[in-house]
């Protein structure tokens, strides 16, 4: 395959015992081909179970011994009309057109490709259109569907038959071919404008210039082992989005997907690099980027949302589930027991608070590596926590009525406990709310830096050197003086005990309220410091740093450039991080917290690194070399040194007490590295001959160097530290834009002129009574049906929405397959116009409904466009207010309410509802479940049951409240309380 080109794709099986037991060393040894039938087995969208057949990659394009479609000529020709123009043209007309011809290219593949891979992945659009054209139907298109399968038939193997196949598979097979198009000549016009710009950089050392060319060789061929590597784990099953057409495999991660993450769209691309290097251009460089970049683009807006889409899991919020306090911890003496691997930095709240992201690289094979067929799915990371036995609840909530009676919850929950330890908490300056001292404080230090920053003082040396200090100051605090109070907290509880000695807390608390206090301390300390080690260097560096006169001249636009990268790679390995970690584990909360099971799990960026916090020294780096000022470099081999000392001395030491032996030793990026080293190595040894002992023995000599130098360095630090330790002691709320007003013009605001050819009689709309009320009064949340009437010549892009002053964005359409969203995706009519009217039925429900009460009335529109064919109404909303503030009057309305709000799914709503509902109140998934609390698969539903106490009890509570409350009497109990409270 090509060097660049080509893009990461997923699906790939794990290995079956006996298909690894199956090649004994004989066959490895003598290279004899094994002759068994192996057959692999996919599955349509529709149910439809089909034998694949035996495909082959894109190079048989160049082998003369396979026949060739006439896509493939007309591919074949773009190349070599490439090779042409590139023979024919003068170099500057070459630059400019291979720039041109590959931008081209380069946004068929991200923007194009992506465009319609998004389409089929969420509509299966690619399919429907083939099926509408009829190209497939020997009815409707004969020709172009025997000329397909002419063009399919040539490229396939003796297993393969056109008429038997699924019109998925066949569909497939025509699309990779046109991405074959474009893959292919998107990577040969990015080389040729690449030798168009090749130069020989002036002012090079004969050394510089060899080194840039081996350099170079050697990211091309790393980038060519990739891609290689990747093709053979993943198949063309994989390498062409198979998945979006028809299901096969499950998700497996084996092989260079454990070298780096999304290796085909990081590491796959150094050839990108590679061949800058060699050309010695800067434009070559910087089209590389902004290609690199689009294929990123890619990745984030279609790869990973279709991943998401296929495989991922849906995840509830505000669930309960019973666990032990202790679980995982370091195993004692004389047991045996085999966790979960895990660093630190996952803590379980990242799996139970936060959503799990689906594994980037999947698994699939071609039709030459399995027998089975594969639909079931898994996630890299489960989450998973014992089972307490079951314990009779004891009710908590006082009540004139002992059924509604609050039982209290038998066992810890993660969902109680991440909402006792956090409360929106900073990270940064996100979260910040300026009513909170400590957010305000750290508001105003982060202020004072940056009013020193820009207020000129002192001399030009004085200044600097004063920035400097300020700097080296917080790094020192940030790193040893935060490093020792943590390891002080670690090995004897010092900040717990500081304020048991101190402060005071309620009887009988068993030490939660210290454990809080010196936890939530702890989390403003750290941020401040953290936000100002950043601040400060920031004010350094932009102290030192001088606008280059010439960009051209010397080095300054390379230093520029490769200072922008180093931050990127940081700001990327931080917010990776921070995904794995959680809020948990981004505050050290096992330092503290020992109610939170803990269990080792790697996963994210710690699948590949076990402390990938090492890299944060890389924005450091990165603006050192934008300044190119020696004192800023120095403060970020200073802030490097003091960050290993940190891994080193505080958090290492910490895991291995907390998790012992079963902390990984080497991490996915060693192991492959180690395993090409060791690979190499044997082979080196064997060619060496009787120089083989000279050769180990002056590596053991320098490798022994190496450790003196580490040990000599790590006790000088400890002995600084040991003369210089200090003592220390010590969120804005997003604001959220509504544009529902006009939401649903900027997706349908036009209307049609050929309104004479409807007759508006022939069309109606009738609204079902509630179900309840039995008139047109319907409770809010509560689904409102409409059925309508319409001539069999109307349009399938009709829709109808529920209208206040506007329809808000709240609308269905008559026939939901023909939209795309809020994109009809055509303009199909019947022809019959003499036919019997076509009449359905459509339901508000949801998102489709207005969360406002008031009066509404509701509109068929015609032909995705705003003409009104007929309208039905009016329609009443309401809340239903409680005569009293009671405990029991307050439940009871909001026993209505809650699931309503959650759609009525009976895994959501309380299980003390479900009578009401004509449901089971039996059935549940959890036998411990509290029967008052409830769940959520969005947040969204949080916000309805917002919106709905607002308008009912005149009480505003925020989503996050209610999604940690997620129980039917705390919620009536919040609500009093705040009605009082706004009462008096």
């Amino acid at each position: 395959m090509s060097v660049a080109a080509q893009s990461s794709l997923r699906l790939r099986r794990r290995k079956s015992k006996e298909d690894s037991s199956s090649a004994g060393p004989s066959d490895a040894a003598e290279g004899t081909p094994r002759k068994q039938e192996e057959i692999v087995w996919g599955k349509t969208p529709s149910g439809e179970v089909f034998r694949v057949p035996t495909t082959h990659d894109v190079l048989t394009l160049f082998h003369p011994g396979y026949p060739k479609s006439h896509l493939d000529l007309l591919n074949l020709g773009l190349l070599g009309f490439q090779l042409v123009l590139f023979a024919f043209f003068p170099r500057s007309a070459s630059r400019l057109f291979f720039f041109l011809y590959f931008a081209f290219w380069r946004a068929a593949y991200d923007v194009g490709l992506g465009w319609v891979l998004t389409k089929q992945s969420k509509k299966k659009w690619i399919v429907r259109e083939v099926q509408r054209l009829g190209w497939l139907d020997e009815k409707r298109q004969p020709a172009i569907r025997g000329w397909i399968g002419k063009q399919l038939a040539g490229k396939m193997g003796k297993d393969y038959s056109f008429d038997e196949l699924p019109v998925e598979y066949n569909t497939w097979l025509l699309f990779r071919q046109l991405v074959d198009i474009i893959l292919l000549n998107d990577f040969l016009a990015y080389c040729m404008f690449a030798f168009a710009c090749f130069r020989v950089p002036d002012g090079l050392s004969t050394m510089m210039h060899v080194m840039r060319w081996v350099g170079g060789i050697a990211l091309i061929a790393f980038n060519l082992w990739v891609k290689t590597e990747a093709h053979g784990v993943v198949k063309d099953y994989g390498w062409y989005w198979g998945d979006c057409f028809f299901q096969r495999g499950a998700l497996v991660f084996d092989g260079v997907f454990e070298l780096a993450p999304h290796p085909m769209y990081s590491v796959g691309y150094a050839g990108y690099y590679g061949l800058s290097l060699i050309s010695g251009s800067y434009a070559v460089l910087f089209v590389s980027l902004a290609a690199h970049a689009a294929q990123f683009g890619f990745l984030v807006f279609f790869e990973n949302p279709h991943i998401e889409m296929t495989y991922g899991q849906r995840k509830l919020l505000a669930l309960r589930t019973p666990m032990h306090p202790s679980t995982g911890r370091k195993p004692e003496e004389g047991t045996t027991t085999t966790p979960k691997t895990r660093p630190r930095q996952l803590s379980v709240v990242s799996c139970a608070g936060t959503d799990v992201s689906t594994p980037p690289v999947t698994e699939g094979e071609t039709a030459s590596e399995t027998d089975e067929l594969e639909t079931d799915t898994e996630t890299e990371l489960d989450c998973d926590v014992p089972q307490p036995p079951r314990r009779k609840s004891q009710p908590s909530t006082k009540s004139s009525n002992p059924a509604v009676q609050r039982p209290r919850s038998p066992a810890l929950s993660m969902h109680d406990l991440f909402n006792t330890y956090f409360r929106k908490d900073a990270v940064l300056l996100h979260n910040i709310d300026l009513l909170r001292a400590n957010d305000l404080q750290l508001v105003m230090i982060v202020f004072y830096v940056l009013l020193g920053t820009f207020f000129p003082t002192l001399s030009t040396r004085g200044s600097l050197m004063l920035h400097f200090a300020h700097a080296f100051i917080w790094c020192l605090f940030h790193s040893f003086g935060l490093g020792l109070l943590l390891r002080a907290q670690s090995e004897s509880k010092y900040m717990v005990r500081h304020f048991l000695k101190h402060y005071h807390y309620p009887r009988n608390d068993g030490r939660k309220g210290a454990v809080l206090e010196a936890f939530s301390n702890w989390k403003s300390i750290y941020n401040m410091s953290m936000c100002m080690t950043y601040a400060s260097f920031i004010g350094l560096t932009w102290k030192s740093y001088s606008i280059p006169n010439n960009w051209t001249v010397g080095n300054e636009l390379l230093r520029h450039t490769m200072g922008v990268i180093l931050i990127i790679i940081h700001v990327w390995a931080t917010l990776e991080s921070y995904e794995v970690l959680g809020l948990f584990g981004w505050f050290f909360g096992d330092f503290f917290v020992d109610d939170f099971p803990a269990h080792l799990e790697y996963t994210g960026i710690y699948r590949y690194l076990n402390n990938p916090e090492i890299m944060s020294g890389a924005a450091f780096f990165g603006l050192a070399m934008i300044s190119g000022s020696k004192l800023v470099f120095a403060l970020a081999v200073l802030r490097y040194l003091s960050q290993w000392w940190f891994l080193s001395n505080v958090e290492n030491p910490h895991m291995r007490k907390l998790y012992g032996d079963s902390l990984r030793s080497d991490a996915g990026f060693v192991k492959v590295i180690k395993t090409v080293a060791q690979k190499n190595a044997h082979i080196l040894e064997s060619r060496a001959g009787r120089h083989a002992p000279e050769i180990r023995r002056v590596a053991k000599e320098v490798k022994g160097t190496f450790d003196k130098v580490y040990e000599e360095t790590a006790e000088v630090l400890e002995d600084f530290l040991a003369k210089s330790r200090p003592k220390i002691s010590e969120v804005v709320q997003d604001t959220k834009v509504l544009l529902q007003q006009s939401r649903e013009k900027l997706v349908i605001s036009r209307v049609s002129n050929d309104m004479s050819q409807y007759d508006t009689s022939k069309y109606g709309i009738t609204i079902v009574p509630s179900a309840t009320a039995g008139s047109l009064r319907f409770h809010l949340g509560e689904p409102i049906k409409v059925k309508w009437r319409a001539p069999s010549h109307h349009s399938r892009r009709d829709w109808i929405g529920i209208y206040r002053t506007s329809s808000l964005g709240k609308w269905v359409p008559v026939h939901d397959d023909e939209w795309d969203g809020d994109i009809p995706l055509n303009n199909q009519r019947s022809d019959q116009v003499d036919c019997e009217p076509e009449d359905g039925e459509v339901v508000f429900k949801g998102d489709a409904l207005s969360w406002q009460a008031g009066r509404y009335e509701i509109r068929y529109h015609h032909d995705g466009k705003y003409n009104v064919l007929s309208l039905a109404g009016p329609v009443e909303i309401y809340v239903e207010k409680p005569a009293s503030m009671e405990f029991d009057s307050v439940r009871q309305a909001l026993s209505r309410i809650v699931p309503l709000c959650l759609d009525s799914d009976p895994s959501l709503i309380p299980d003390s509802c479900k009578t009401a509902l004509g449901l089971d109140p039996n059935v549940t998934d959890d036998e411990q479940r509290d029967p008052d609390d409830f769940r959520f698969w969005s947040e969204k539903q949080a916000k309805r049951i917002s919106v709905a106490i607002q308008q009912t009890f005149g009480v505003e509570l925020t989503q996050e409240v209610i999604i940690a409350d997620a129980n039917l009497s705390t919620l009536a109990n919040r609500t009093l309380v705040a009605k009082e409270l706004l009462s008096g």
